[in-house]
């Protein structure tokens, strides 16, 4: 399940990402996830990941995803490790190169580096802090060490072929994302990335999806509440495009109907599915929880 942080009343309620996190910390969750954007009204991924640290205590904390290039690498690998040390080794880093232009500006980050090839150098810089090399004339290396021995399980945020195949040399494995939760194409991507890793001569990768969802009863008042949530999420895309995506984006529907369509995407071979929320009531944790036990 992901935090409601790309939410527009999040913050009305000041306790809103606490009551969702220990919501999924007791319920049958395999993880809880949170991602990053720099120009929006949404909390700082760091800040963020210490707080779900403290406030969980048996879920993966998975971010879905960090640009590293709005960070210097260093820093980032510093704050990452206080990370999966103060939740005791339980993180997932989902990394990826970012789809505004305007995150990058915000950031004073240079558009040179919205690579797949400035993605991968800042992987390696992260991880030669991470197993305690020298990364600075200084008395001690940076640390502190992760939990995690060599650093946090990291996976790719994309779905473009070639992002997949060049992270098959330093990715864990994918963290997708589908628009319209078409199950051919998750079977097509799924399948790359495991083509991919196999070429590369790595461990089988961990293979994750995710998508928006709303929940009615029947009543048609999910896809009125995913096309709220796209409104204000894609704001940097025209309206009518948006208006246009949001007639088919995420699922929209019965709590049954959302366990019949995870069945299928089990079957598709699957390790997670990562829920991504269109509203900030915490009572869809529950509601989607009744279903999944």
């Amino acid at each position: 399940m992901t935090l409601p942080v790309m939410e527009p009343d999040l913050w009305e309620t000041p306790d809103t990402l606490e009551r969702w996190a220990r919501a999924v910390d007791e319920g049958p969750w395999s993880s809880l996830c949170f991602g990053e954007r720099m120009a929006f009204d949404n909390p700082d991924t760091l800040t963020l990941l210490g707080a779900a640290a403290a406030w969980t205590e048996r879920v993966r904390l998975v971010t879905t995803v960090v640009v590293p290039q709005l960070h210097a690498p260093v820093p980032l690998a510093k704050a990452l490790a206080t990370g999966d040390r103060l939740c005791g080794g339980r993180l997932t880093v989902g990394l990826g190169v970012g789809g505004r232009e305007e995150d990058y500006r915000a950031a004073d980050a240079a558009l040179s580096t919205r690579t797949i090839a400035g993605l991968g150098e800042r992987v390696a810089a992260m991880r030669q802090v991470w197993v305690g090399e020298r990364v600075a004339d200084a008395v001690r290396p940076v640390g502190p060490a992760p939990v995690q021995p060599g650093g946090p399980e990291l996976l790719v945020g994309t779905l473009g072929p070639r992002t997949i195949r060049a992270a098959a040399a330093w990715a864990d494995g994918l963290a997708g994302m589908s628009l319209d939760v078409g199950l051919d194409e998750m079977a097509r991507v799924f399948a790359l990335t495991r083509d991919a890793w196999r070429e590369a001569g790595r461990p089988a990768p961990r293979v994750t999806t995710s998508f928006w969802f709303a929940l009615d009863d029947g009543d048609g008042s999910a896809r009125e509440q995913v096309h709220r949530h796209l409104r204000h999420y894609m704001n940097w895309i025209p309206a009518d495009f948006v208006d246009a995506l949001a007639a088919t984006a995420g699922f929209a529907g019965t709590p049954a109907q959302l366990r019949e369509v995870l069945d299928q995407i089990a079957d598709l071979g699957a390790d997670e599915v990562q829920l991504i929320p269109t509203g900030s009531d915490v009572e869809q944790v529950h509601r989607v929880a009744d279903v999944l036990v």
